[in-house]
């Protein structure tokens, strides 16, 4: 097999600089200004902050949620793992790992954007007036971007962000969860959040910087995204929720028609890709309806007759395939926390 590169041009390099450069500076323009004077509301769904015994959320921290979801999912936070969280916003999911792993630097919070990270350092101040159990040294805040995360290789447990890698073009997002494969230990976790698109962004809009820094003209389709994370060496994926996020109406945004946007939170897993492919749970269960008290399809899936049980979406469609008179799938809910197999 012969293999050809091409040799970008020094002016085509330029040019692409120069693109990357512009649209994250419109970013952290845009991350300076809500730092320093808080948009309540301005990317999150309409719901509060996920509540823990124990734990107050300062105000000021509450109005800086910058996120469409959340990311902090208490299964994936046993044993007290060390998490790297990529763009700190106001500190308020870096204080609920910090509940999690309470330790000194648990929690490592990687900010490009200075007045983010200072507003986020005030925020935990007041934390730990109002947490007898959280010292500000749990989260350790560093200068730094997704592109380039400043830790060493396979060495944290859990990387997590909030509504920050819609706002990269694909090239971009490649790199960023690139970055966060390398730093995860294996079986590690990439926990996400972010908008999708429930169809492909009109160039038009994926081209407005400032909307695009907003959240509202970055989002990538589901099957774009997913695919993305696979693309990355990620061997399972497990969607934990999905739900509708913002609408660009028709009128206010030029669109042919209104277009939705979708929050949907994820969880990737650094383990070995199987050779069939990875793993995608959505909240799918197969159920056994033939005559005998137990179905084994020979690849390591056993189903009792009439209980549903938790398959991912390859293997639901196979059971599908094998039996389609005896074997019921349903469903996604999309809505998934462990239990299955595939």
């Amino acid at each position: 097999m012969r293999i050809c590169y091409r040799i970008e041009s020094p002016a085509e390099e330029n040019s692409k600089r120069r693109i990357l450069v512009t649209y994250l500076e419109t970013a952290a323009q845009f991350y300076s200004e809500v730092a320093q004077t808080p948009e309540v509301g301005l990317c999150c769904v309409q719901t509060g902050s996920l509540q823990l015994p124990g734990l107050k959320i300062p105000l000021p921290m509450q109005e800086m949620n910058y996120g469409c979801g959340t990311t902090v999912h208490p299964a994936e936070l046993v044993n007290s793992p060390t998490v790297l969280y990529v763009g700190v916003g106001g500190g308020l999911e870096a204080l609920q790992f910090a509940y999690f792993s309470r330790q000194v630097a648990g929690v490592i919070a990687v900010e490009p954007v200075a007045a983010m990270r200072q507003a986020a350092a005030r925020n935990l101040a007041l934390a730990a007036e109002e947490n007898p159990w959280f010292d500000p040294s749990f989260v350790d805040i560093r200068e730094g971007d997704a592109f380039a995360l400043p830790v060493p290789d396979a060495s944290v447990d859990v990387v997590a962000q909030n509504c920050l890698f819609n706002i990269f073009k694909p090239e971009d997002l490649k790199k960023a969860l690139q970055e966060a494969f390398r730093v995860l230990k294996p079986s590690g976790r990439l926990l996400m959040s972010d908008p999708i698109a429930t169809r492909p962004i009109p160039h038009k809009l994926r081209q407005d910087e400032r909307l695009r820094a907003m959240c509202l003209s970055g989002a990538l389709t589901y099957d774009e995204y997913v695919g993305h994370l696979v693309d990355a060496g990620f061997g399972q994926v497990e969607i934990r929720a999905r739900r509708p996020y913002r609408l660009l109406d028709a009128e206010s945004y030029g669109l042919e028609s209104n277009l939705l946007l979708e929050s949907l939170d994820s969880v990737a897993f650094k383990v070995a890709m199987p050779e069939d492919g990875a793993c995608i749970f959505t909240g799918k269960t197969a159920i056994y309806a033939g005559s005998q008290p137990l179905f084994d399809d020979g690849n390591g899936h056993l189903l009792q007759k009439g209980i549903p049980a938790a398959v991912c979406d390859k293997t639901a469609g196979n059971l599908a395939k094998l039996m389609p008179d005896e074997i019921i799938v349903t469903d996604s809910t999309w809505h998934y926390v462990g239990g299955g197999c595939c």
